[in-house]
């Protein structure tokens, strides 16, 4: 089964400014819509006098921000085509979870404001003030339920608990934001200051979130069950190529419409006992053939373990693709493709497509873990391209990643753009020695797909 693909028109030409337009557009759009819902409070603000009023204010400042900032995240991850290729999913899971971080943080002040502000006006310790907007308030019970289930999210998403679960039971657990959010939203139009007296102001949090909603249905639910429909897809073939490495073929029909460029990936669920609940992203590692599409996986955990079973005939279904990792980010013809472990995966693709001058750089623990090394080298071979392999055992040729190593096997890496994939650490050691071999850092085009 071949795996070599032409380079399409699209493919061949640098990337234009719509990739570095659209973050730049998004980030201002977000910041008119903070500056509209702080104005929303501003209009509905007559006079603030006392401590108590200062500190409701911003009880209810904090909340009408947490409010928006909640639709905000829930559109970053809607996987919208136009922000996720423009963008990158990993960019967006990065704002998402920056963003999360101050949602959660203006979620908290608002309940300890709102609580502190409304017990200084009445004359009542916090403990009762509480209870009693908790019990008599309209949709204050939902509320409370809510943020108790954003506190929860936020949590389990800190770095330190993150890195003790597997991607599976994040994700899942993760899906709780959605009933947090749901839950908050109702409190926020019953008790909320600028929506009770203002139909207006209350039509436009109902569009956003209902535009919001609207989008999320759409591109998470609907085009992924129109998709697996129209194309059909099974497991073809399951190859081994490193120890604890496989590459699994999948077959379809009308692949070529699902416009997949090298460097992008899916999320696959494979519909066998063990892995039919779970939708793990993973790329493309040849370029998209109209019959079939490849992944290559390392056994990095029990899903990831189980593709090396998949029976051929299995039912698949794939969500994408998605991600900007892609020739579009390239500016020049002169490119160094910077691989590490599994991380070879998007760039053994973008190996064989990208044209111009390009030098792939491979590193690996062992020789036996340079998966996929026959293709590269015969990709090298066919269009006199570069590959320079590395491993960290003892006796094999070795390469420390330091701007001098670098330098020498690339004298003009500083005029090059980069591409680079894999394990954490390698991609933090591969960072600092670029920019010190004088490789711009817009130059340097990184997805982690750790999401």
């Amino acid at each position: 089964m071949t795996t070599a693909g032409p380079v399409t028109p699209h493919e061949q030409r640098p990337g234009g400014r719509l990739p570095g337009l659209v973050p730049a557009l998004v980030r201002l759009l977000i910041a008119v819509g903070t500056a509209a819902v702080l104005a929303l409070w501003w209009r509905h603000t007559g006079s603030v006098t006392g401590a108590g009023d200062w500190i409701t204010g911003a009880g209810q400042i904090t909340g009408l921000l947490a409010g928006y900032a909640c639709a905000v995240l829930l559109l970053l991850m809607a996987r919208v085509p136009l922000l996720d290729h423009a963008i990158g999913t990993d960019r967006l899971a990065r704002w998402h979870a920056m963003g999360g971080r101050y949602t959660v943080c203006l979620a908290s002040a608002h309940v300890l404001l709102i609580v502190w502000g409304y017990a200084l006006t009445s004359g009542t310790d916090v403990v009762s003030q509480a209870t009693t907007l908790i019990l008599d308030y309209p949709d204050l019970l939902k509320g409370a339920a809510g943020f108790l289930l954003l506190l929860a999210t936020g949590w389990l998403s800190a770095r330190a608990v993150r890195r003790r679960v597997s991607y599976e039971t994040w994700h899942h657990l993760h899906l709780a934001t959605y009933l947090a959010v749901f839950l908050a939203f109702w409190h926020q139009l019953s008790d909320g200051a600028d929506f009770v007296s203002d139909p207006p102001a209350r039509f436009a949090w109902y569009g956003l979130y209902g535009a919001v909603a609207a989008a999320l249905a759409w591109y998470r639910f609907v085009v992924p069950v129109r998709q697996a429909l129209r194309h059909r897809l099974r497991v073809a073939e399951v190859r081994p190529e490193a120890p604890g490495v496989v590459s699994v073929y999948v077959t379809g029909r009308r692949l070529e419409a699902l416009r997949a460029r090298p460097g992008q990936f899916f999320r696959w669920r494979f519909l066998t006992h063990g892995m039919w609940w779970a939708a793990n992203p993973y790329s493309l590692s040849a370029p998209a053939h109209p019959t079939h599409l490849r992944i290559t996986v390392k056994a990095a955990g029990a899903h990831s373990a189980a593709a090396a079973r998949l029976a051929p005939g299995t039912r698949v279904l794939a969500e994408g693709p998605y991600g900007a990792f892609t020739a579009r980010r390239r500016r020049d013809r002169n490119v160094l493709l910077l691989a590490g472990g599994v991380g070879i995966t998007p760039l053994r693709a973008l190996f064989e497509t990208l044209p111009g001058e390009v030098t792939l750089i491979y590193r690996a623990r062992r020789p036996e873990d340079l998966a996929l090394r026959g293709e590269l080298d015969a990709v090298a071979a066919a269009r006199h391209a570069t590959v320079h392999y590395a491993v960290d055992e003892p006796g094999g040729p070795a390469l420390p990643m330091t701007a001098r190593s670098l330098r020498r096997l690339v004298p003009d890496i500083a005029e090059r753009e980069v591409y680079l994939c894999g394990p954490p650490g390698m991609t933090h050691a591969a960072h600092q020695a670029l920019r010190g071999a004088g490789v711009p850092r817009r130059r340097v085009h990184h997805e982690s797909f750790a999401l």
